[in-house]
């Protein structure tokens, strides 16, 4: 637990009462309230949570005026660009980077759980094809506790083990077999002689008709995107994997509650929206009319992947986007392409323009990886099923953090009632 401070005063009804802080190792300190209702009789109010602390952790930390994120305390731009995502991952569900052989050993037992079930494909075909592919992550990933049930029980640290590393592994798999079900294409079958962004890469993409091979810019640009969603503090859907784990939930059921959080549009359907923005922009002529509306109060439009609601200053994992984004179209070429032609110029508009500049309005990661991925040929379906591959090492090494917390309790927000006082009942034919 981080260390105690002097206490703060809280004045009611001309009664006071002194509550303990606690400063962490760095960021803001905090009050703690867990004698409140106790001590007080009431509760404090904080829709969204955006000023409420509702655990301690190691793992991750933002500092969202400055524009800074840490893994474990390392800048992630250092992470993106000198590691790669299985280190990250390592560190993030260990706490420290790993030794040559730490690591060799983590890969191996990742790339031994990249298979799945056979039986599991029989799953898949329920569905229909034109199902989002969110909707079958969302079925697949709680249904693997049908199918490894020598790995939920969660007061075992082995059993915890093994689940972890099943859906490090199975993750890409899962995603890649639900791009492929809705293509109507065979599934591929993981190859374990590669990278694990390449066997993502070739398991949408390849054929068995044909010889498929991973293209290197292709891979280290899905790396990157990996590695710069692995985790991100108590977001939403975090939160819901922390949520979820805090009853008692076996580990695939707790995750399957995270993918179902990022389908949000507002979470991690932003780069999909972002996509589906420039589409209706759609040539670079019309982007001084958008712009225009977009500065205008009483227009609703907004324009998507600009700016965050964390970060106040230049997000850092867009900056590391920004470079992969312009390598991947470098490669790929985008003279045909009107929608990344129309990225490329609001780009540099939002990067120029005193509105966005003053207004601090940068390209966030989302309008970086939407352009990426739609450059690679994935559709804009498959987007938020990237985001929550790569968000999946953040939720399990969380939701690892809280069962191991002696403090974790079942989460049981209170609430303002604002509904009608206590009443008697009335038969039908008082009601008048």
């Amino acid at each position: 637990m981080s260390n105690a401070t002097k206490p703060a005063t809280l004045l009611v009804d001309d009664k006071s009462f002194e509550l303990p802080t606690r400063d962490g190792s760095t960021g803001p300190s905090v009050i703690d309230i867990r004698k409140l209702y106790a001590e007080t009789g009431m509760f404090t109010y904080d829709p969204g949570f955006t000023s409420t602390a509702a655990c301690s952790s190691s793992i991750t930390y933002i500092d969202g005026d400055i524009g800074k994120l840490l893994y474990r305390g390392y800048p992630i731009d250092q992470l993106a660009e000198q590691s790669n995502f299985l280190e990250v991952c390592y560190l993030l569900m260990y706490g420290e980077l790993p030794t040559q052989g730490q690591y060799n050993d983590f890969v191996t037992r990742v790339t031994r759980h990249t298979m799945m079930h056979e039986q599991m494909t029989n799953f898949y075909r329920g569905f229909r094809r034109d199902a989002h592919p969110m909707a079958i992550m969302v079925g697949v990933v709680g249904a693997l506790s049908a199918f490894y049930h020598d790995s939920t029980d969660i007061t075992d640290p082995v059993q915890r083990e093994i689940a972890s590393i099943r859906l490090v592994a199975k993750m890409p798999t899962i995603a890649a077999w639900a791009y492929k079900y809705s293509t109507g294409q065979p599934f591929i079958y993981p190859l374990n002689s590669l990278s694990y962004s390449a066997n993502f890469l070739r398991m949408c993409f390849a054929v068995p008709a044909e010889e498929y091979v991973v293209d290197p810019i292709l891979e280290q640009a899905m790396d990157v995107i990996f590695t710069l969603h692995a985790d991100h503090e108590q977001n939403a859907s975090t939160s819901t994997v922390r949520l979820a784990g805090s009853s008692g939930a076996n580990p695939f059921a707790c995750i399957a509650s995270g993918v179902a959080c990022l389908w949000g549009p507002a979470h991690g359907g932003a780069n999909e929206a972002c996509l589906n923005m420039l589409r209706e922009i759609g040539s670079v002529d019309r982007i001084p009319e958008f712009i225009a509306r977009a500065k205008d109060k009483d227009d609703p439009f907004r324009l998507m992947g600009f700016g965050h609601r964390v970060y106040k200053n230049y997000d850092p994992r867009a900056k590391v986007m920004q470079k992969v984004a312009h390598q991947v179209l470098d490669r790929l070429g985008v003279e045909n392409n009107p929608t990344l032609q129309v990225a490329q110029a609001l780009e540099k508009i939002a990067l120029e323009d005193p509105y966005f500049v003053d207004k601090k309005l940068y390209p966030n990661v989302d309008f970086y990886s939407g352009i990426i991925l739609d450059a690679m040929g994935f559709p804009t379906s498959m987007f938020t099923a990237i985001f929550a591959l790569a968000r999946t090492v953040g939720w399990i090494s969380q939701w690892k953090e809280m069962i191991e917390d002696p403090e974790q309790k079942i989460g049981r927000p209170r609430q303002l009632y604002v509904g009608a006082p206590e009443r008697d009942y009335q038969s039908m034919a008082q009601r008048g």
